[in-house]
């Protein structure tokens, strides 16, 4: 059986809860799965779940640009206590969303600057959401640039936001989206612009299901289907982006241990 990794996943709001995902993730070979924090009421969760769940589980823990406004010194000082933990790999999920602007962009520029900060200090990568803030993300991670490493989540953007976010040193991460009928310009840019050795794949559940899984809660096993499109994009066998994306994670997220 294939070995993977889904590295953006909400383990705390799946279906069925946690133990059915992940009994039901490993049956199709999703051996590691990355919880991720993304407002200061679910960071402790996250770290909970993983420590539960070791060595299967790790987590993140940021405030997302939704919940910009829930930035505090506090939660900062939350992120330098607990960022050393081994089984905190990243912080995150944190960046800019200028679509629903749940928070002002003021307070979303500002939590997302004072966490990329963080990851300098305690040397951990970032995993990036960004949606209609393309200028603003990659102005910002210049900012950041040879200091801090990440990836960007979900990857729904254009030509320039891959090519930019390569060029800062970023990763890319693409998520069941790349299966929807009207995403042909993400399958362009997974075939065309992303190299093997800077891609992941992710499921982002329980959001965003893949085909054939579309209207279905979505879960970390259903990573599979994203998998084995991305692989015929790619033309390598899935095996080869198995391990390619495993290589990917191991390299980015220095805590994981497989073994």
């Amino acid at each position: 059986m294939l070995d993977w990794i889904d590295i953006h996943c909400h383990l705390d709001r799946l279906e069925g809860g946690p133990e059915a995902a992940l009994k039901l993730a490993k049956s199709v070979g999703i051996s590691k799965i990355i919880t991720i924090g993304t407002e200061p009421e679910d960071l402790q969760t996250v770290i909970d779940l993983a420590q539960k769940f070791s060595p299967d589980v790790y987590c993140t823990i940021g405030v997302h640009p939704h919940e910009g406004v829930k930035y505090t010194d506090e939660v900062g000082q939350f992120l330098l206590t607990n960022g050393p933990r081994p089984e905190v790999v990243a912080i995150g999920e944190i960046g800019l969303d200028y679509y629903y602007t749940h928070s002002p962009r003021s307070e979303q520029i500002e939590a997302f600057e004072k966490q990329l900060e963080i990851a300098e200090k305690l040397d951990l990568p970032v995993e990036i959401h960004t949606r209609d803030a393309e200028e603003d993300t990659i102005s910002i991670l210049k900012k950041y640039q040879g200091r801090v490493k990440g990836v960007i989540h979900c990857f729904t953007g254009t030509d320039w936001l891959a090519r930019q976010a390569l060029d800062v040193g970023f990763n890319i991460s693409i998520s069941g989206v790349v299966t929807f009928k009207n995403a042909q310009s993400l399958r362009d840019i997974v075939k065309d612009i992303i190299p093997l050795d800077r891609l992941h794949v992710e499921t982002d559940a329980p959001f965003l299901s893949p085909v054939p899984q579309r209207g279905k809660s979505n879960t970390s096993a259903y990573m599979i289907h994203t998998a084995q499109l991305v692989a015929d994009l790619k033309g390598v066998s899935m095996d080869e982006l198995a391990s390619t994306t495993k290589q990917n994670a191991l390299k980015l997220f220095k805590k994981i241990n497989w073994n």
